[in-house]
Order: C-alpha cells, then sequence, then structure tokens
C-alpha cells in the first residue's frame, strides 16, 4: 500500500478499547454484579443493538440522548441496489442509548412468555452521540437490573434496589458511598401545591436534577426562565433544602403535608417513600449507606415515583455511580395497558474509567495464568504438556513455554504478564519425576515432586 493511501487505525473519538489489564479488571466487576443479581432472582436477557426509531423515540423518553442513526452502506460493486435497499428498510432504527426503553419493547414482544412480576438483568453495550470527553464515551457498557409488573408492583421492589446497590460496592470494595432516595410524587405535588402549571411541572423538575451541577442560584435564575415566579422559586429552593436524618426529614415531610394546599399527590409520595424506607432497613442495610434527598429528581421523564442516586464519598466530582427510579407507563405505552417497573443502571465502562483515574481501583495483571512451565529443551516437550494439563485439571491456569528461550528471558516474559509461578523441568529432574518451582513475587526456588506440584502452587497462592 503506498504511503499516501494509509489507513487511519485509530479508534474512533469516544469509543474506547481495553488494554487486558482493564479487560480482566471489568470482567472481574462484571462477575460481582452478576453475582449479586442472580442472589435476588434477576434473570439474564438481551436486546439488539439496534431498535427501530419510534421505539427509542416513544413518547419523548429519548429525553437528551444523541441517537445513531443506522443505516446500509453498499459496496461500490453493488450501487445498483440502493433503491431497493431504501424501499425493504424503509422503517429509520438508532443503536440503543440506555437499556430500560429496549427492555420495554421486549417485554412487548414477548409478553406472553414472561412470568411476571419479570426481573432481569441485562449487562450489554449502549450508544449515545454525545460529546466524547474525560470519562464520558460514545459506547459504553451498562449494567441494568429492572422488575416489571402487570397492573401492580410492590414497593418492597423499590426497598431491594438500594440493599443491592450496597451489596455490589461494598464487594468491589470502593470506599463510603451513600445512596440518595427520593419520590417524585413529593416533588409533582410540592410543584402543585405552590402553583406551578401541570405542563411546566417536569421541565421544573429537570432544572431541579441539575442543582448540584449549576448551584441554587442558577436553579433560581432557569426556574424564572420559566415563568415561575420569585416567590415559588424561593419556596421550591428552601423546600428542596431540607435536610437532616432519614426520619427526620419524613417527619417534615408529613407535618408539610397537612398544611400543603392539594396535597393528594405529595402525600401519595411521602407514603410511598416511607414505605421504600421502611423496606431498605428491614433489608438490613446500614443507616449511613442510604439518605432521603429531596433535590433528586431524575432527568428522564419516565420515571414517576422512587428515584436513586449513588455517590462516592469524597469523589462527589465524579457524580452519580448507580442510578434509576420507578416507573409507570413506559412498558405499557407499547401494549395499552398498566406495567410498572423499577430499575437501576451502572454504567459500568464510565464508572471503571473515573475509579482507575482517581486511583480507587487497579488494574488486573494482564493475565490470568497462575503458572508458566518454562522450555529446557525441546525433545522435553511431551512431558512439559502432561504437567500443564496436570495443573490444569487441578484448577490452576497455565500457559506452555512451546519456544525454547534463555530461561532469564522466560522468566522476563512470566513477571510482565504477572504469572507468578514457573515449573522448570530439565532432563534430570524429568528422570526423577521432580521440577523446581520458581515463586517470582518472593525470589523463592524450591524442589517438588511432581505429583505433589499441583497442590504446592495453590498452597502458596492461597
Amino acid at each position: 500500500m503506498a504511503k499516501s493511501e494509509k489507513i487511519n487505525f485509530s479508534t474512533p473519538s469516544g469509543f474506547p478499547e481495553f488494554l487486558p489489564s482493564e479487560k480482566r479488571l471489568e470482567v472481574y466487576l462484571l462477575d460481582i454484579i452478576r453475582r449479586v443479581f442472580e442472589s435476588y432472582g434477576f434473570t439474564p436477557i438481551e436486546t439488539p443493538a439496534v431498535e427501530r426509531l419510534d421505539v427509542l423515540q416513544a413518547k419523548g423518553n429519548q429525553g437528551d440522548n444523541i441517537i445513531y442513526g443506522i443505516e446500509p452502506i453498499l459496496p461500490p460493486n453493488r450501487q445498483a441496489e440502493r433503491d431497493k435497499a431504501g424501499e425493504n428498510g424503509a422503517e429509520a432504527r438508532g443503536l440503543k442509548f440506555d437499556q430500560t426503553v429496549p427492555f420495554a419493547a421486549y417485554i412487548a414482544r414477548h409478553l406472553n412468555e414472561l412470568t411476571f412480576p419479570f426481573a432481569r438483568y441485562q449487562m450489554d453495550m449502549v450508544f449515545r452521540g454525545e460529546r466524547a470527553k474525560d470519562g464520558r464515551f460514545r459506547q459504553f457498557r451498562q449494567c441494568d437490573i429492572d422488575v416489571v409488573g402487570r397492573e401492580k408492583l410492590s414497593l418492597l421492589y423499590d426497598a431491594q434496589m438500594p440493599a443491592i446497590i450496597t451489596e455490589i460496592f461494598e464487594a468491589i470494595n470502593i470506599g463510603d458511598f451513600v445512596i440518595r432516595i427520593n419520590n417524585r410524587k413529593i416533588l409533582t405535588g410540592f410543584f402543585q401545591s405552590v402553583g406551578v402549571a401541570e405542563d411546566q411541572i417536569k421541565t421544573c423538575i429537570a432544572i431541579i436534577d441539575n442543582l448540584e451541577k449549576i448551584g441554587a442560584a442558577k436553579v433560581k435564575q432557569e426556574l424564572e426562565k420559566e415563568g415561575i415566579s420569585s416567590e415559588q422559586t424561593d419556596k421550591i429552593i428552601e423546600f428542596i433544602n431540607i435536610d437532616g436524618s432519614v426520619d427526620d426529614i419524613l417527619d417534615k415531610l408529613q407535618h408539610l403535608a397537612q398544611n400543603l394546599p392539594s396535597a393528594e399527590q405529595f402525600n401519595l409520595g411521602v407514603t410511598e417513600l416511607a414505605t421504600v424506607i421502611n423496606g431498605v432497613r428491614n433489608l438490613g442495610v446500614a443507616e449511613n449507606r442510604f439518605r432521603v434527598d429531596l433535590s433528586i429528581a431524575r432527568g428522564l421523564n419516565y420515571y414517576t415515583g422512587t428515584v436513586y442516586e449513588t455517590t462516592l464519598i469524597g469523589h462527589e466530582a465524579l457524580g452519580s455511580i448507580c442510578s434509576g427510579g420507578r416507573y409507570e407507563e413506559l412498558v405499557g405505552m407499547f401494549l395499552g395497558e398498566k406495567m410498572p417497573g423499577v430499575g437501576i443502571s451502572i454504567g459500568l465502562t464510565r464508572l471503571i474509567s473515573r475509579l482507575l483515574k482517581a486511583g480507587i481501583l487497579q488494574t488486573l495483571p494482564p493475565t490470568p495464568t497462575q503458572v508458566m512451565v518454562v522450555n529446557m529443551q525441546e525433545d522435553l516437550m511431551p512431558v512439559y504438556l502432561q504437567v500443564s494439563q496436570q495443573l490444569r485439571q487441578a484448577g490452576l491456569n497455565v500457559v506452555t513455554n512451546f519456544d525454547k528461550k534463555q530461561l532469564g528471558k522466560q522468566f522476563q516474559s512470566a513477571d510482565k504478564q504477572g504469572i507468578r509461578f514457573c515449573v522448570i523441568i530439565g532432563a534430570d529432574e524429568a528422570a526423577a519425576q521432580k521440577s523446581s518451582l520458581k515463586d517470582l513475587k518472593t525470589g523463592e526456588q524450591v524442589e517438588v515432586n511432581l505429583a505433589d506440584l499441583a497442590e504446592q502452587v495453590k498452597r502458596r497462592l492461597a
């Protein structure tokens, strides 16, 4: 290929590519998340990366997300098929920007094959055409759980979400975190009570959701731009800043409900929030792991009840590391029936990037291999292969060096990959059914019978 025809093979902006040590960390975290999800009865599914645009944009569920459109690109020798492709592929398609909307469509497609309440988890890639920057990607893995019921869904499913979040992040051991809980009915009811028009409430809630990013002064300014009076705005700011312990805030809300006009929606939200908090406590979640935060709203319009955001204490600038909430209309809009659901989401690719940069997580060794059987001489390869298989059958991860190199270089290669043990077998060792086991971590080298080799390695690993 001529120099002028050189192809740019760098990754497109916003589409991350992991090195083995980073990928192994992702797999390790996925295993933890999967284990916790399944311990609560969630079952795995996978939806297509591509959905119809009608699905992705149904009733404004796109939010602020930029969708990548999909259309065929024909090779030069098949341009005559362009018109035909256009006729057969007339429906617009796009890459999914989250898991929740495609999950709703999945239920609609498989309604008669599923048992309800239906609890599923997904760990798929999603795609968003947002501006790529540090910690923000256009392609990333999202780990979601949702439970959907028909006609009704117990609020105890809402209570389970903080318990699941707590188990995951305690197992990952990333430090102190807090799950902030609210109920959008409380916000909606409060806005109604201070006279905000119904068609302005969703916009006002979206503004409130940006409080941490833009500050109270900017929130007040944005609300007033929407036609909310200064008096109403002051009441809203005062309300979302209500602070104290969980019980303090619940008491204040219940007292407030007695004095608010038209407080039916507000009362319902407070009752639901109290039920969820009671369930969270009954599930054994420590008090320091959750609190009520009336400024939490979640930006997507499909949330209607309980909402959650999880923050890493001391690293609040990282933003929410796990969020979600309850929705009433999202699934039912495809079927014309009431199908309430609740779920949470972990943007794992973003989370790994942020936690690595902050030094909270470390990458793993680039290989899962625990033992390298080095190559001392080619004619002993049958012995090396047999020993390698014996170690694998004992549950160890083993690589066999097929190429003979200087022993020091083989040690260097093992050490660079994070392989801890090297098994050395020369002619004398093979005849005596022995080996030398070198621990690259400590530098110790001992003679071990081949029959005892696997046990010796496992003991030292333990």
